[in-house]
């Protein structure tokens, strides 16, 4: 491979050719968005307009998860929905030619905007556009499981019937692939969940993980606007809840975790609604009344608890890409505890 881990631009830019040749360059450039925690993002510049590619991450690839054909599927369904989204170029097997990435890839168009993942990034904004912003992001989640499957050509996306059941195995068997150390809170919260699991309600199009810095965001200081909604590699049908379980646990994670793996935005003071004012908006857009979010909560901590063991065990195998995953591990535990205490709230 050349240039970048994980991608060869030499292979791209003949591939680009021959596949597309509308959207072919001389000499294609990449350079790494993100990489390491999920699938790898690069840039590619060069073509006859800016290009995004995903692929898996380098090694240890669970064999449920990363699959581009999916990711790919669901975005390609939702480029005509009130759900902003990237446009789809092309989805690709490369395993066995492997003239570009060696593995299943997908190409899409580039989307301008900005990832808001640090408090740093709130000062280009007003208190009341970040206010907005926020509500904006509760209806577009609103929106997203508004969409009736069938209407996209996402009928057979997922097996809706027993997604809890089939996710808390999912879990467990990821938990069980990639973990190298004890984590004793951890199984006690995966045990748990188990028990008083919620009956979900009518099924929709789950993202799986739903948040602010998944998204791409204009500069407009008064008027931000959400551009792309990103990384759709969990998205299935499911119990649309479980996106806000997971949306209130990334909008409240500072509170939860201290430090710079803490990735997030949302601070106090910065104009940003409460989380319980985003539930009420996504309540008031779909017409519905909501819950006691608490299970979901719990859920959305052992999720991503095992999500970063996974990160922590490819970290220790040398097999990520990119800055700041030697601390990653440090953050399972409290997530672990915050997953538990959401569970006795609901018991108490």
């Amino acid at each position: 491979m050349t240039d970048v881990p994980g991608l060869d631009s030499v292979g791209l830019t003949r591939w680009l050719k021959v596949a597309h040749p509308e959207l072919a360059g001389e000499a294609l450039r990449a350079s790494v968005i993100a990489g390491g925690r999920s699938n790898l993002t690069y840039r590619i510049d060069g073509a006859a307009r800016p290009l995004v590619l995903r692929r898996p991450p380098l090694g240890h690839v669970l064999s449920s998860a990363h699959d581009m054909h999916r990711e790919h599927r669901v975005i390609h369904a939702l480029h005509d929905s009130p759900v902003p989204v990237p446009a789809t170029v092309d989805v690709v097997d490369d395993a066995e030619a492997k003239q570009v990435t060696g593995t299943p890839f997908f190409l899409m168009e580039y989307v301008h905007g900005v990832v808001l993942s640090s408090p740093e990034q709130n000062r280009g904004f007003t208190s009341g556009a970040l206010h907005g912003l926020g509500i904006q992001l509760a209806e577009i989640l609103a929106d997203l499981h508004s969409v009736v499957p069938s209407d996209v050509g996402l009928e057979s996306f997922g097996r809706p019937d027993g997604y809890l059941d089939r996710q808390l195995a999912t879990w467990r068997r990821q938990l069980k692939a990639s973990q190298s150390r004890p984590q004793p809170e951890l199984h006690t919260l995966q045990d748990q969940l188990s028990v008083g699991r919620p009956e979900s309600p009518a099924h929709a199009i789950v993202h799986g993980d739903f948040r602010l810095d998944n998204v791409l965001v204009t500069e407009d200081q008064h008027e931000p606007k959400v551009t792309a909604v990103l990384d759709w590699e969990m998205a299935t049908l499911g119990d649309p809840l479980v996106d806000l379980g997971i949306l209130g646990l990334y909008w409240q994670i500072r509170s939860l975790i201290d430090g710079p793996m803490a990735q997030s935005s949302i601070v106090p003071g910065a104009g940003y609604p409460e989380f319980e004012e985003l539930v009420d908006t996504y309540a008031a857009r779909r017409g519905i009344q909501i819950g006691d979010l608490s299970w979901y909560r719990a859920f959305a901590a052992y999720k991503l608890a095992v999500i970063l063991e996974g990160v922590h065990f490819r970290y220790r195998s040398g097999e990520t890409v990119g800055a700041g995953f030697d601390h990653i591990g440090e953050l399972v535990a409290p997530l672990a505890e915050d997953g538990l205490s959401h569970l006795n709230a609901l018991r108490s």
